[in-house]
């Protein structure tokens, strides 16, 4: 795991296309906001598997043969 330390209005690039900008930080918070293509999907830990799912049963395609 890369640790970095930033301050309030500074980025970090990740690959070609996400940009990673610390908004702000309040006491023990932190507000990040992230820059991603359309077609990148963000999520917060917590929702990842929920969110997954949900995600899977609207890409699935059945077609009868």
């Amino acid at each position: 795991m890369l640790v970095l330390s930033r301050k309030e209005a500074e980025r970090i690039r990740v690959g070609d296309s996400i940009i990673v900008t610390v908004v702000r930080v309040s006491g023990d918070k932190v507000r990040l906001g992230i820059e991603a293509p359309p077609n990148v999907l963000v999520l917060r830990e917590e929702l990842q598997p929920h969110e997954l799912a949900a995600a899977k049963e609207l890409t699935t395609i059945e077609i009868d043969g």
